[in-house]
């Protein structure tokens, strides 16, 4: 039961983080006497991965086109719901699919991880379509299920009509749900693996040569600690691109719409948010509260302007203790510490009585070694009455 109750508050702490993190930064994002930063796109975002702060945003909740970002959700939902060994047949609708390819065959069949590569590496969008039809049993049933990942996100500018991203009525999304949505994905290490890889080889059923595809982001070779994510392109939508790069243990997402000059203006972001908001950590797992017999349960970093971390304030908020003699269902957990810059809470992070099990953090890819703020929603007993409901499930 332990197992379970880490794994679930694992994932919440994910989610919440992202949702809460984002939830308040339009107003935290604006420090003052900070050089100003523009590009040449129609809409932009800045975001830090770890905390989910938004750090830049240009016309950032506008609905537009935005080709083959798309297939940033189509992958992150593959890879939560299928099996990464399961072989993916090319059907004939996904057979020459029209735009961008990986030149599949019908009847080839693949595995999804390969498939994958394909999709972000090339942005093949017959792979999008079998992906789609594999995980989904339809592309119409895995468009539903990448729109409930849309809403369980709080991406309220966003939605999908298909997995590949060609221009079709009602199907749009905003830079800054591209910066939260490539936030929350960069903390799986299989989709963090993939859109950092320059180069995949794969073996090919048909041919005596396997398949190699380059990496067609190329901000993975023209900006130092580049690692990811996606480009795309339409008539309709024009250059689109989402990158991402780590320095310093800190990474950020940028992500531009309809912009001409996107390389140049991505390394211009990527500058300006590793000089001016650097990862400063609050606190340390396992370390003490003062004056308390209690831990802290998560490392807390947070990106901070210059002055900005003096205008922290910390709060410790104990919860009710449990009756005398009655079961300990919370497994330490004692209350939280919530965390607010200038008035604005930024983050909670879950407090345990000393001797506790501490929840696992969660890690992902080249930046495994990353900690997490776990920020919760202010509406505790919900999520624990859900996680206590999974516990005593028969056979929890």
């Amino acid at each position: 039961m332990w197992i379970k109750h880490k794994r679930i508050w694992s994932w919440i702490a994910v989610i919440t983080l992202i949702a809460s993190g984002f939830a308040g930064t339009s107003r935290a994002s604006a420090a003052k006497n900070l050089p100003a930063l523009g590009t040449h796109a129609q809409a932009a975002a800045l975001i830090d991965v770890t905390s989910g702060r938004l750090l830049y945003s240009s016309h950032g909740d506008d609905e537009l086109r935005i080709a083959s970002l798309t297939k940033i959700m189509t992958a992150i939902v593959a890879i939560e719901h299928g099996k990464l060994d399961s072989e993916v047949k090319v059907s004939k609708n996904a057979f020459g699919k029209e735009g961008s390819s990986i030149y599949l065959k019908l009847g080839e069949e693949m595995t999804l991880e390969n498939m994958l590569y394909g999709l972000m590496l090339r942005s093949g969008n017959d792979a999008a379509t079998a992906i789609a039809e594999h995980v989904g049993g339809s592309v119409e049933g895995f468009v539903y299920l990448m729109n409930e990942k849309a809403r369980m996100l709080g991406l309220s500018h966003s939605h999908f009509m298909n997995p590949h991203g060609l221009d079709e009525e009602g199907h749009y999304s905003s830079a800054n749900d591209l910066a939260k949505l490539t936030a929350y994905a960069l903390h799986n290490p299989v989709f963090k693996e993939i859109v950092k890889t320059p180069t995949k080889k794969v073996p090919n059923p048909n041919e005596s040569w396997d398949y190699k595809w380059d990496n067609k982001n190329k901000m993975l070779r023209l900006y130092e600690g580049a690692d990811g994510v996606k480009t795309g392109y339409t008539k309709k939508a024009f250059r689109c691109l989402v990158s991402s790069a780590t320095r310093n243990g800190q990474q950020l997402v940028a992500v531009t719409l309809n912009d001409g000059d996107d390389w140049n203006d991505h390394g211009r972001m990527l500058d300006y948010g590793f000089e001016y908001y650097p990862l400063k950590q609050l606190t340390e797992k396992g370390e003490s509260v003062q004056g308390q017999d209690l831990v802290v349960s998560q490392t807390f970093q947070y990106p901070f302007a210059d002055g900005e971390e003096a205008q922290v304030n910390k709060k410790l908020v104990l919860y009710p203790e449990a009756e005398e003699g009655a079961p300990d269902l919370r497994f330490g957990l004692r209350g939280k510490i919530e965390v607010s810059l200038k008035g604005e809470k930024i983050g909670e992070i879950p407090v345990y009585r000393k001797g506790s099990v501490l929840p696992e953090r969660t890690a992902s890819g080249t930046a495994a070694e990353q900690t997490m703020a776990p920020v919760h929603k202010s509406n505790w007993g919900q999520w624990f009455s859900v996680v206590l409901k999974h516990l005593l499930q028969p056979g929890a």
